[in-house]
């Protein structure tokens, strides 16, 4: 199985992921460019920008709506 497909598994599961996690769980160091690879298949991914003030970095956590993610698989 593919790191995009582990990673799309992970996220139609309920769970959201940032990429401290995606290198963890599944060994991937390029998070962002997986979840640009499962856009451009059409799953719509929500984005959250976080801001971690005790040490002042940045990092998105990805996830898939459960509303939006019904609308992919019937919607087609």
């Amino acid at each position: 199985m593919s790191q995009a497909q582990s990673i799309l598994n992970y996220l139609q599961q309920g769970n959201s992921l940032t990429a401290l996690e995606a290198l963890e769980l599944f060994k991937c160091m390029r998070l962002g460019a997986r979840i640009w690879d499962l856009k451009q298949q059409g799953y719509v991914i929500g984005e959250e920008l976080i801001h971690d003030e005790r040490n002042n970095k940045r990092y998105s956590r990805y996830w898939i709506s459960q509303d939006k993610q019904l609308s992919i698989n019937f919607g087609s």
